[in-house]
């Protein structure tokens, strides 16, 4: 491990408007660094300022890349349009421009400008659909990303950039840590709107229905997913910046749920009693999804530390508040 001393370094955080990012602008503010934090759009879901330097830019122009990057040791690239399932079942090719060219000028103002490394954030979404069909899917190991078929055109963009990132390395010496994110989640991210994820579209259902109510469930319920706590996630994001391991890697967790024990456990969390009704038409993408840490355990050791159900009540509590406010 090549630890990092991260207190007095200059950091730029991309995407530090969205979930992730805001919540890793923050952690690093308070571990000492200047935090440049750069993203088009703001949430707004944080207490601000969790960064040195807010720069509202579109890191689709080249120049506004050469512009975030100026000075920066360090440089975690988080910027993306994305969002859960039914975002990306609907959003193909504003998801591969818009991203291609984030990253594709990412790396290169990296490059030119001789930044001491640089975190890409891929996604369990280049894994394999037929590796998927199965809700008791087992785990995801790193090397199951070939021969390629990955999940929608998001995952085929994210794939594609972990090549360029690995072309970088290798023709320039660009330094590239890749993690595939395997759904985080938590308080402070998006909860409605069409982009939010499963957890978080689940806590506002449970949280707006009545008592005793019921939700909509999208497929089945019988597709299985893990997922991660922001907080877990950060640790795992900054293991690896801080390694020598230069080859993707999960972060996630393996403790795999059905979307119905999920609902479930949200639905325990709120108190209330709630039937679920299931809508068989709406996008539930693959079956099973699980990740495999063997990699990440005997790399970094580092392992996910928040249950579910910890991480579930706060985000429910947190969801649950957000709502109230907006009905004032």
């Amino acid at each position: 491990m090549n630890s990092v001393n991260w207190e007095g370094k200059n950091v730029l955080v991309t995407g530090a408007g969205g979930f992730i990012g805001s919540h890793l602008a923050r952690k690093l503010l308070d571990m000492g660094c200047f935090v440049r934090a750069v993203d088009i759009k703001w949430d707004g879901y944080l207490d601000e300022p969790y960064y040195s330097e807010k720069l509202t830019l579109d890191l689709r122009e080249k120049n506004n890349c050469i512009t975030a990057i100026k000075d920066m040791d360090y440089v975690f690239n988080l910027a993306a349009n994305m969002g859960g399932i039914g975002f990306i079942s609907e959003i193909g090719a504003d998801v591969l421009h818009d991203n291609v060219l984030i990253n594709t000028h990412m790396l290169q103002a990296a490059h030119e400008n001789n930044v001491k490394r640089l975190f890409f954030s891929s996604s369990a979404c280049i894994y394999p659909i037929y590796k998927q069909n199965n809700p008791e899917n087992v785990g995801l190991k790193e090397e199951d990303a070939y021969p390629a078929d990955p999940d929608d055109f998001y995952g085929w963009e994210k794939l594609y950039t972990e090549k360029m990132c690995e072309a970088y390395n290798r023709d320039y010496g660009l330094d590239v840590r890749v993690a595939r994110f395997h759904n985080i989640y938590g308080p402070e991210g998006t909860y409605q709107g069409g982009r939010e994820k499963s957890p978080a579209a689940l806590c506002r259902k449970v949280a707006l229905a009545s008592d005793p109510g019921e939700i909509e469930i999208w497929g089945d319920g019988n597709q299985s997913r893990s997922y991660c706590y922001i907080d877990d996630c950060l640790e795992g994001i900054l293991k690896l910046m801080e390694s020598d391991y230069r080859e993707p890697l999960n972060i996630g967790t393996d403790y795999l749920v059905t979307i119905n024990e999920l609902a479930d456990m949200i639905i325990a969390i709120s108190g209330k009693n709630i039937e679920k009704k299931y809508d068989l038409t709406a996008p539930q993408g693959v079956r099973g999804r699980n990740a495999d840490l063997t990699l990440a355990k005997k790399i970094l050791q580092w392992e996910p530390k928040t249950s579910l159900q910890d991480g579930l009540k706060e985000t429910y509590e947190w969801i649950e508040h957000q709502l109230k406010n907006d009905s004032k």
